[in-house]
């Protein structure tokens, strides 16, 4: 049986259901994926961006206590952070306009 994604050091019970949501169901998978990748689609399942969340995974894929990011390991982590999260609304603001385009609501609609 596969391991469940809360066996990754700094990871609990609650990441397995958020990890299952964006389809990532096992320590496996995860560490395949890799932090980026999977916070991204954490983020895509509308997971609210966090950024203790998102280094302690980084840490926790290394082995490491969350605690353990400071300085520029930190600085490095916040600006690939703040990527992700900007990726991320982009992709889902572009999904709302296109929804809202569809129902004959959005920005985009022909006068």
């Amino acid at each position: 049986m596969a391991e469940p994604v809360s066996s990754i050091r700094n990871l609990g019970p609650a990441s397995d259901k958020s990890f299952a949501r964006a389809g990532i169901k096992s320590a496996d998978a995860l560490r395949e994926m890799g932090a980026d990748a999977a916070y991204a689609a954490l983020l895509k399942t509308g997971t609210l961006p966090h950024f203790i969340g998102y280094y302690a995974l980084v840490m926790g894929l290394q082995g490491r206590p969350w605690n353990d990011c400071q300085g520029a390991e930190k600085l490095v982590l916040r600006k690939r952070f703040d990527e992700i999260k900007a990726a991320a609304s982009s992709e889902l603001g572009s999904i709302l306009e296109k929804d809202l385009d569809a129902l004959g609501v959005g920005i985009h609609q022909k006068s």
